[in-house]
């Protein structure tokens, strides 16, 4: 379920960011390569952990299916904090220092 997560939201910001490739104002490509990362990291996990169960890989417990799943999730939301924060202290738009700057 992590690899699937992952690579649902590496999907999903892939085509945020090719829609507004040129620009790429919001830095949505950091989303991209992290969460590609991660797709990858658990791709290889997954082959590691096949050749360890066999057809065991296959017919995981419930109760293991939730817990990789809210795994998954929590690693795409550690992902978004990150990319807030990058966006927080590159400041595209100057908002952050309008803000600040305003009296």
């Amino acid at each position: 379920m992590t690899l699937l997560t992952a690579v649902f939201a590496a999907v999903i910001s892939t085509v945020i960011w090719y829609r507004n490739a040129p620009e790429d104002e919001m830095k949505v490509s950091i989303l991209c390569f992290m969460y590609w990362g991660a797709s990858l990291m658990w791709l290889v996990d997954a082959i590691f952990e096949y050749a360890e169960l066999r057809e065991a890989y296959f017919t995981p417990e419930p109760a293991d299916m939730l817990n990789d799943f809210f795994l998954g999730i929590s690693v795409v939301a550690l992902g978004l904090v990150v990319w807030v924060v990058v966006l927080l202290v590159k400041d595209p738009r100057g908002a952050v220092r309008k803000t600040l700057l305003k009296k």
